[in-house]
């Protein structure tokens, strides 16, 4: 991927990002959720569908509680910050679609 590739994929997550700034909605923990979104995205080089477990979800950002996680994840989706397709399958993992633009 080329660096002015990588540019604009970061580009875009700042401008989500303050666009969540200003959503009365979101939370600190939905903002954490989405970076660690972010960081699965780009491990795995910015695919979309890209597949995350909440193992390393919650890991990367920091929820402890699962129902947190859960809440947190299902409203991004009905926010429309992600498109997410659970898979109830644990080694396997749920899909997440990046916003496009």
């Amino acid at each position: 991927m080329t660096e002015t590739c990588i540019h604009n994929k970061t580009a875009d997550y700042s401008k989500l990002v303050r666009c969540m700034g200003a959503d009365s909605r979101m939370l600190a923990t939905h903002v954490s959720l989405f970076a660690a979104l972010f960081v699965c995205w780009q491990h795995s080089g910015f695919a979309s569908p890209f597949a995350v477990t909440r193992k390393k979800l919650m890991a990367y950002s920091r929820i402890v509680s699962v129902a947190t996680y859960h809440k947190c994840i299902k409203e991004l989706d009905a926010f429309g910050y992600i498109c997410y397709q659970p898979s109830y399958h644990p080694i396997r993992g749920s899909l997440v679609y990046w916003p496009p633009g």
